[in-house]
């Protein structure tokens, strides 16, 4: 089944005489604690369910979300998710796993796979969906029924820090296109697709992890700007959307996740989605500066929200408790309709069927390994400016890494993957050396690095004046810098400019093979 709405009579409103039943009754305690639960996505801690989880998905816990603390190998995470599911086999397995920057599932090394930057400079639909596929095959072997994926934001502001090199762009028909090709891969090797951040991250310069962003545009830039995406993944048939914690005063005095305008007036009524909506991690600074968590989960089930994805839990499980509870009170008080929780869990346990049903794609996919894909297409996304000659580097380099603080949405990373471009690049010449220097630090002495070449590797440049300083003090002290940019590009600068847009293991090795003439140009 699709997520396209098809019969817009079923669509009632669920305001009225919040919390009763036709006949004015409420459901029972058990009842209610037991849809309650339903709703709810935990993270927990290692690499095992522990007791208290066990105990709530014996009780009705619709879901959880896997996070890098929970993931070993693929083994391990495929005996997880079926000690999960040996409690509650509907329960609904997720992850971000979005290829690029963000996964988890190769938190330690980066992904095998380029992200969405990437894919959209490459431009090639066929190609981003037989990546999608891969990323498919990956987590459905893992036993995961939801990914949290694509990003379909259009990055309409170049100084966005949290979306960036996560969309396919900023061209609005373009992000629609790969989108759907995203989705179609994704979901045709049996894994359910989830669009964020609806109604659209791209156009912000805050991070909702840390602060409530407000998208200031007027509705027709929305319409024309934010939204296609969502409509293209809708009709695609995607099964699952997240909302983001958005401030859009165009829709709504208060943030997207707890907006009735914009969850149920705009994304059912007006778009027609009929899948399963959750939110964004509730403990996130935008709405967690606002209420509790047992507030924010009733008003977003009130707003039309499914599913509440909530990234730590206490570590006995009292928290999902507590907001278990809070949603029964609100039902009991009146404030949240039990038909509107109902329909909640309804749509968590037909994504959880329709993942059931997928066990041939599944199969499939398994048998279908692409040898190469990810690297290949990679390399299709890099962009060299100032190359005289190939190889560019033609002995072992210093290379300087110039990292900025990440988004908690990237999540932690290891000395392995933050070592990126230099440990590729130490693979074809031994002897690379490798620098970290961060906000505040200066260069190391690149005048001993004589005889060496000098590669400077930056993320987002075009975000951070520190930066650009440092990478111009760099190319005076050594004119013949090479400057790779792995975030999203900004102007040109050193002897030769090598843009990877993104700064996945994928995009790195690409980069290597570029620069030391290991692999032809693209």
């Amino acid at each position: 089944m699709s997520g396209r709405k098809t019969d817009r009579s079923q669509h009632t409103p669920l305001i009225a005489k919040i919390g009763q039943r036709a006949d004015g009754s409420a459901g029972s305690a058990g009842e209610l604690g037991r849809l309650a639960m339903t709703v709810l996505q935990p993270g927990f801690e290692g690499t095992a369910p522990p007791d208290w989880l066990r105990r709530a998905l014996a009780e009705g816990l619709g879901g959880v979300v896997l996070f890098a603390r929970n993931i070993a190998d693929p083994a391990q995470t495929a005996e997880l998710s079926a000690a999960l599911r040996a409690d509650n086999p509907e329960a609904i397995v997720a992850v971000d796993e979005e290829g690029g920057t963000v996964t988890r599932l190769e938190a330690g090394t980066g992904s095998s796979w380029p992200g969405n930057l990437a894919l959209g400079v490459a431009g090639d639909v066929r190609l981003t969906e037989r990546v999608a596929r891969q990323i498919g095959r990956l987590v459905g072997a893992a036993g995961i029924t939801l990914d949290y994926a694509p990003v379909v934001d259009v990055n309409a502001d170049q100084l966005n820090p949290v979306i960036g090199i996560r969309s396919f762009g900023a061209d609005p028909e373009e992000v629609s296109r790969h989108a759907v090709a995203w989705i179609n891969g994704l979901q045709g090797a049996g894994v359910a697709a989830c669009a964020k951040h609806f109604p659209g991250h791209g156009a912000t310069r805050s991070d909702s992890h840390l602060e409530l962003p407000t998208v200031e545009a007027p509705r027709e830039v929305l319409d024309l700007r934010d939204l296609p995406p969502f409509r293209a993944a809708i009709e695609a048939g995607v099964q699952a959307i997240m909302c983001g914690h958005l401030l859009v005063p165009a829709l709504d005095e208060v943030p997207a996740t707890l907006s009735r305008a914009v969850l149920t007036g705009l994304l059912r009524d007006e778009l027609g989605f009929e899948g399963m909506l959750v939110t964004d991690a509730i403990e996130m600074r935008a709405v967690a500066a606002l209420h509790e968590p047992g507030e924010i989960a009733v008003r977003a089930l009130a707003a039309g929200v499914d599913a509440i994805c909530v990234g730590r839990s206490s570590p006995g499980g009292e928290s999902v408790y507590e907001l278990r509870d809070a949603i029964v009170e609100a039902v009991r008080e009146g404030r949240l309709a039990e038909e509107r929780l109902t329909q909640a869990a309804g749509r968590v346990r037909r994504l959880a069927r329709w993942h059931a049903a997928q066990a041939n794609a599944r199969a499939a996919a398994a048998a279908d390994a692409d040898e190469g894909l990810g690297e290949a297409a990679a390399a299709a996304a890099l962009r060299m400016t100032g190359a005289a000659a190939r190889p560019v580097l033609r002995a072992a380099p210093l290379v300087v890494q110039i990292s900025a603080r990440l988004t908690e949405a990237v999540g932690p990373t290891v000395g392995s993957r933050r070592a990126g471009l230099a440990a590729a690049i130490a693979e074809i010449l031994p002897g690379t050396l490798r620098a970290e220097i961060g906000e505040g630090d200066g260069l190391p002495d690149l005048a001993a690095a004589a005889g060496r070449p000098v590669v400077l590797a930056v993320h987002d440049a075009v975000r951070h004046a520190w930066m650009r300083r440092l990478v111009a003090e760099a190319v005076r002290a050594r004119p013949d810098t090479v400057v790779v940019e792995t975030g999203v590009p900004g102007p040109p600068a050193g002897a030769v400019y090598l843009a990877t847009h993104g700064d996945s293991a994928a995009s790195m090795r690409a980069a290597a093979r570029r620069l030391t003439g290991d692999a032809p140009a693209s």
